[in-house]
């Protein structure tokens, strides 16, 4: 990434943090962004989640790990991560009609972490998400061994959980993530 890009990126990521100051009351910017200079790594990360449509914005800041999480925030499931089935092992079962991929890899390529179930409902108490869409969330490895996956929504004003086969696919689901911005540890 060029000074440019990261200069554009910078100034897309301020404006919707300062358009959307409901989702972290309590953080600055002028502090997200010093971890962001010192760690351009995670500048890269957030490009991508930007270009698959994710809207990213700082959503939490886990005191505990002193981190901010930066989440997809788009009104919809990112339009560039959807129609993916849940992993690999579910790809690889599809014999027929397979999708582009999976959301897993995706997330892993990508350099972020699907969002739990505890994150997407905390997401919800935030906004307005997956009012048209759904998005995979991360599954219990029980029942990701039985063949299912998890997924969310937002209808009616509540959040749901539902399930499917891990290897079902629908143009409407994709998935959100998530990605830390530790405090930068100097050497």
């Amino acid at each position: 990434m060029d000074i440019g890009q990261r200069q554009a990126l910078l100034e897309t990521l301020q404006a919707r943090f300062e358009a959307n100051m409901d989702r972290h009351q309590e953080i600055e910017w002028s502090a997200v962004q010093a971890r962001l200079e010192c760690q351009p790594e995670k500048l890269r990360v957030l490009a991508e989640m930007e270009r698959t449509g994710g809207e990213p914005d700082v959503v939490f800041h886990d005191l505990e790990n002193d981190a901010y999480l930066f989440v997809d925030c788009s009104a919809e499931s990112p339009a560039g991560r959807r129609s993916l089935c849940y992993d690999r092992e579910s790809l690889d079962a599809r014999k027929e009609n397979k999708p582009t991929g999976c959301a897993i890899d995706m997330a892993a390529a990508i350099g972020i972490e699907i969002l739990t179930e505890q994150q997407y409902r905390a997401l919800q108490e935030r906004g307005c998400f997956d009012s048209k869409t759904s998005s995979w969330i991360q599954t219990p490895g029980a029942i990701r061994k039985l063949g299912g996956a998890l997924f969310c929504d937002r209808r009616y004003d509540s959040v749901f959980v539902y399930h499917n086969g891990a290897q079902s696919y629908y143009a409407a689901r994709g998935f959100r993530g998530a990605l830390s911005i530790p405090r930068s540890v100097s050497r």
